[in-house]
């Protein structure tokens, strides 16, 4: 399998770190507002790319962040007049919410920051011992770029380049223009953490080196995200994690284009957004997946409401006829006996994905054969039928995340209801036990992920 290589700058093998494994960390949202289109992007196309790794017998482990304490949330939180963890808890929540609309997975680990500055102090105090970062007088920590010779490796830029056009804020606490915050010294009214430095709070930069290295290993296969992103967040992470562990950090570098509106980045600062959660008020979630996968995933992709429709309607014929053939065998498709027709579509999308994941040909495929089913359909041709709606609904379908059939709805439905009953009776016998603040904690994290619990003397009921 071949993937574009930010760092080397081209199709690379992917090989993982460990056979049959590949671990991937995706950069997150800073949770202060609602996702907007452009956040959903790199999910939409990382869920589908897991999913494949997953079809060719890797097992998967997926990281994506959320960036819960940060100068945007702490502004929008003194504009609401409340504090910032409630306003990050709010997004977050919110954040679940746009994702079951969307129909995506969950990854396997979704990370606060805050929950994890004790191992940032730490990571910084090491970097200052090796001799890379330094306590500026006022009681921030910067990276010193000079000390790292690899910096710039990823962008593809040169150090002094870099200084002519630098248009940083210039700090008199730094060494150079170019270096960059490890630990903020809190202003009057914000919040802080104690630090052997000052009193502060981490840099953006060192909670992602941090949570990913926690999480995956000091050296793990791929390091997704929007390439607005390469310099300077990539950039600055994979040179604090060079320089604190003398390992590579990430072996391979996957970025996604950005979604823009007449030309420009969607961007929340420049109040430019579609969100997530509007869009979905409109449209179907698999028309949005189907916007997103139908471009290559590094391309720039520009988005207006009347290629929305213009998806919807494409889409639409294609749940169209695979709700016919439903209708045709009176509620279920019989699987076919003969499963030898799965040869070619197979060996087409392995071919095709494994080629920097070329989801836009799976997408014309798709289509292509939405077009035979209807024929079939016409002609009542039940073998045809039956493979056809398999083909685009349980093989293509079940790899992108496409077109949930009524069947795999039913057994979604079933197993979340087999995972909330085990973890109702965790909790009843917690509250037998009287350990009631884990009880608590149970209760009120599963009210805030929409189940509602009602304690009776027989046994707790949900909905």
């Amino acid at each position: 399998m071949k993937i574009y290589d930010t760092l080397r700058g081209e199709l690379v093998d992917l090989i993982p770190v460990k056979e049959g494994e590949i671990k991937i960390y995706l950069c997150g949202p800073t949770v202060y507002n609602l996702l907007h289109i452009g956040n959903a992007r790199p999910i939409i196309i990382f869920d589908a790319f897991r999913r494949f790794l997953e079809y060719l017998g890797y097992k998967v482990i997926l990281v994506q962040n959320f960036t819960d304490i940060d100068d945007k949330i702490i502004e929008q939180a003194n504009r609401e007049g409340i504090s910032f963890e409630k306003l990050a808890k709010r997004y977050i929540i919110e954040y679940w919410k746009d994702m079951v609309a969307l129909k995506a997975r969950a990854f396997n680990f979704h990370p606060k920051t805050t929950n994890y500055v004790d191992e940032i102090i730490l990571y910084i105090d090491d970097l200052i011992k090796k001799g890379y970062a330094y306590k500026a007088d006022n009681g921030d920590v910067y990276f010193d770029i000079n000390k790292f010779k690899r910096y710039g490796e990823l962008s593809h830029r040169k150090v002094e380049d870099m200084k002519v056009g630098n248009r940083t804020e210039v700090s008199q606490f730094k060494k150079d223009p170019l270096d960059f915050a490890l630990w903020k010294v809190s202003k009057e009214g914000e919040p802080y953490w104690e630090s052997p430095w000052s009193k502060g709070r981490p840099g953006w930069h060192i909670e992602c080196s941090v949570m990913s290295t926690e999480l995956l290993g000091e050296t793990f296969d791929i390091h997704a995200g929007g390439n607005d992103l390469i310099f300077p967040h990539h950039e600055n992470e994979r040179a604090q994690a060079i320089a604190k562990t003398g390992k590579e950090f990430a072996k391979y570098w996957m970025h996604n284009g950005m979604i823009k509106m007449a030309q420009d980045k969607m961007s929340k600062s420049l109040g430019n957004v579609w969100y997530l959660r509007d869009l979905l008020k409109k449209f179907d979630s698999d028309v949005l997946k189907i916007f997103v996968l139908s471009k290559h995933y590094r391309i720039p992709i520009d988005i207006n409401e009347d290629l929305l429709r213009s998806q919807q309607t494409s889409v639409n014929r294609v749940k169209q006829a695979l709700k016919e053939s439903e209708e045709f065998f009176g509620g279920k498709v019989p699987y076919p006996t003969q499963k030898d027709f799965f040869i070619v579509d197979e060996t087409f999308l392995i071919e095709k994905l494994s080629n920097d994941f070329d989801t836009p040909a799976i997408i014309s495929r798709i289509f292509e054969l939405s077009k035979e089913l209807n024929k079939a359909l016409n002609l009542r041709d039940e073998k045809k039928i039956k493979n056809i709606y398999y083909i685009i609904s349980n093989f293509y379908g079940s790899i992108l995340g496409l077109f949930e059939t009524s069947e795999t709805l039913r057994k979604n439905s079933f197993e979340l209801d087999q995972l909330v009953e085990v973890v109702l009776n965790v909790r009843d016998t917690l509250r037998k036990e009287k350990r009631f603040d884990l009880s608590d904690y149970i209760r009120n994290e599963l009210i805030n992920m929409g189940i509602k619990l009602k304690d009776t003397p027989e046994r707790t009921k949900w909905q």
